[in-house]
């Protein structure tokens, strides 16, 4: 749902205490706040926990949101400040531990049908998922969830052309490391050829 009268009306109404309405927002929102969650959280333990405070962060700051602005780049703001407090957390907790160096271990995506149909190349997939994270952020929040790049800037607050640049620099190295890959493969397929 993208209509701003329907967020503006289950907004007014579990702001004035109905559950029904929130259930309603939670319903219309939950599969695109869970894509980004699940992509930008590193461990898929997590995703539900990250998901659950920011739905309660969600009610929390709805009276916040101003109607006259478009409601889903503001959730999305609101999703990238609890990804980021969350991995915050996570850092510090590491670090505490002293177990950041262990750490490294290999993200596992569990891919949902639409994903799927999205993205369907795992080794894009894959090679998005080892980019830095302000990189995967830009590229996860323009092309996988469809933000506009002025809404992607928005939601981030951040300049619109830090948000250019960083899918440029995303989109350079995706193809610096399929051509590497092409050359590895070619090398391979030449040494089998001999």
């Amino acid at each position: 749902m993208n209509n701003p009268q329907e967020y503006t009306r289950l907004i007014t109404l579990t702001l004035a205490g109905s559950h029904e309405a929130y259930g309603e927002l939670y319903d219309t929102t939950i599969q695109d706040v869970h894509k980004a969650v699940h992509f930008l959280v590193g461990e898929r333990s997590d995703v539900d926990d990250v998901v659950q405070e920011i739905y309660i962060q969600l009610h929390k700051s709805l009276g916040q949101f101003d109607v006259s602005r478009p409601f889903r780049p503001w959730l999305m703001g609101l999703v990238m400040r609890q990804i980021h407090a969350y991995r915050r957390r996570r850092w510090t907790h590491l670090r505490n531990t002293k177990k950041a160096e262990s750490h490294e271990d290999a993200v596992a995506y569990d891919f949902s049908t639409e994903v799927v149909d999205k993205i369907s190349n795992h080794s894009l997939l894959a090679a998005v998922g080892r980019l830095p994270y302000k990189l995967k952020q830009v590229v996860i929040l323009h092309y996988l969830s469809e933000y506009t790049q002025e809404e992607v800037a928005d939601i981030l607050a951040i300049p619109l052309g830090t948000v250019k640049s960083r899918i440029h620099a995303a989109l350079q190295k995706l193809r610096q490391k399929h051509n590497n890959n092409i050359l590895i493969i070619g090398k391979v397929e030449n040494l089998h050829e001999s």
